[in-house]
Formats: structure tokens, C-alpha cells, sequence
């Protein structure tokens, strides 16, 4: 499990619970559900009309990748990468080719394939950075759902304020102030519930993956950079040491709050001094 997430979902509503234990004598009044219903059931109305089924469906599966500790393996890609280079570089392509079908990474996996079957930089570099654009697109969609959802969520909040304000109002007259106060309480509830899913649920788990995509976009951009030094012919022992210090490199940076935010949509990392970046080898 994601440790910072579960603290961080649990912690929030241990928080919002304290504060309404100690503001309010009766707890039961902070429990409406038909103005749970109204927010939950129109947030996810809007979502599916919003989306065709089978992105939403996919995306509360993406859920659970938030509260997984998830590994992106990337030292274990790195030797992988060293070895395969390792027997290319000494001529050994039978035993190379034999490798590759036990890497587990399959995006290394086809740029290793590539350079051992011979084809030619520029189509090594079309390919590879073809799935990093379409992977970046997939996940950014998805984080982009939750998001949406985020917006709706206090939109119907205020759907359900204006429903209880309308309920109150019309029954002033004939009512009792036993119904004045329910309709009223489902007024303010309902913005509550919304807030409270938009803040404490749909955007924190739409920044996770937009932060989880952006690793992924750097280790993925790591591994193509050692399959052109591959494709270059340089050593396995420069490029294990040029893919550590890639790798040291942009951890530091994804760490840095100096650096800023750059979201899913930052351009590719540039590669440390040594590298051979994206451009064709001569």
C-alpha cells in the first residue's frame, strides 16, 4: 500500500470528524442522505455523459494504482539494458536476442529488439517516442476524469442548496419549523459533501497520477536514451554509469519544489552531460 495516501485519505477524515465532534452536540445531523445521493449520484450521472463507459469504468480501476505503493523498477531496467548491451557489444547476438525474451519491461524490451534486428535510428527514436506520447496521453485522460469529477462534485452541492432553499421557502407558510430546518439542513450539507469529496478525494487522486505519469515519462525517456547508446555502440560500462546519473538526476529534480510543478504535459527531461539525448546518432 501507498503509505502517503492512506495517511493522507485517513488522516483528512479523522480530521473533519474531530472538528465536527467538537463542534456539534448531535452528529446525526451531519448524515443526509438524500443529499449524499444528490452529490455522489449526479457526479457520476454528469461523469458518464461526459465520457463514453468503458474510459470511466477504466479509471475507477486506476483507483487502486493510488493506493498501491507502485515500483517503477528502474535499476532493475538499467541492468537488463547493461546486459543485453553487454552481449551485443561483444558480438554475441544470438545470446543477446536470447535475453530479451526475459526482460520484463516491454517498452525496453522493443527498443533492445530494434537495435538488435538492425533497424535504423530514426525509426527506433519514431517508434519508442510514439508509445511515450500515447502512454502520456492515456494517463493524462484519466487523471483528467477525476479532475472533471472534481467540478462536478461541488456543482451539485449547489444543486442540492438551491433544492433545499426551494423546499423551505414554499413550505414557510404551511410548514412547521421541524420541516423548515430538515429542508435546511439539506441546503448546507449537500455543499458540504461536495467540498469535502472534490478536496479530500477526486483532486488529490488526479494530482497522484499526473505525478505517477511523470515518473513514468522520465523513466521511459531513461530507457531510450540507453537504447541509442546502445544503437551507438558505446560501452555497457558508460552506459550504466550515464542512465545512473540520468536516473539520480531527475529524482533529484521530481524531489525539488524549486523546480515547479510541470505536470503530465512537460516536455521530455534533458539527459545529463555524456548523454546522447534523442538526436541521431552520426
Amino acid at each position: 500500500m501507498n503509505p502517503s495516501t492512506i495517511i493522507g485519505m485517513i488522516g483528512g477524515l479523522v480530521m473533519v470528524f474531530g472538528a465536527i465532534v467538537l463542534s456539534s452536540d448531535n452528529l446525526s445531523i451531519f448524515i443526509n442522505i438524500p443529499g449524499l445521493m444528490l452529490v455522489v449520484g449526479g457526479t457520476l450521472a454528469a461523469t458518464f455523459i461526459s465520457y463514453p463507459l468503458n474510459e470511466v469504468i477504466a479509471v475507477f480501476r486506476v483507483f487502486l494504482i493510488v493506493l498501491r505503493n507502485e515500483q517503477l523498477y528502474a535499476k532493475r531496467d538499467i541492468d537488463e539494458l547493461t546486459e543485453v548491451a553487454k552481449l551485443r557489444f561483444r558480438g554475441e547476438i544470438n545470446k543477446a536476442d536470447q535475453r530479451l525474451n526475459q526482460i520484463r519491461n516491454p517498452f525496453l524490451r522493443t527498443g533492445m529488439q530494434m537495435v538488435i534486428d538492425g533497424a535504423n535510428t530514426e525509426d527506433i527514436l519514431t517508434l519508442m517516442q510514439w508509445r511515450i506520447a500515447r502512454m502520456r496521453a492515456r494517463e493524462r485522460a484519466e487523471a483528467q476524469i477525476f479532475r472533471t469529477m472534481a467540478a462536478f462534485a461541488p456543482a451539485f452541492g449547489m444543486l442540492g442548496t438551491l433544492l433545499g432553499l426551494i423546499n423551505m421557502l414554499y413550505a414557510m407558510d404551511t410548514a412547521g419549523f421541524e420541516q423548515i430546518g430538515r429542508n435546511m439542513a439539506l441546503a448546507l450539507i449537500t455543499t458540504l459533501y461536495g467540498i469535502l469529496l472534490a478536496n479530500m478525494f477526486f483532486k488529490p487522486v488526479a494530482l497522484k497520477l499526473e505525478r505517477r505519469t511523470e515518473q513514468r515519462v522520465m523513466l521511459m525517456n531513461m530507457m531510450l536514451e540507453g537504447v541509442l547508446m546502445m544503437k551507438q555502440q558505446r560501452s555497457p560500462a558508460f552506459i550504466r554509469e550515464t542512465l545512473q546519473s540520468f536516473l539520480a538526476q531527475h529524482e533529484d529534480d521530481l524531489s525539488d519544489p524549486s523546480q515547479g510543478a510541470t505536470g503530465t504535459g512537460a516536455g521530455r527531461p534533458s539527459a545529463p552531460a555524456g548523454s546522447t539525448g534523442t538526436r541521431r546518432a552520426p
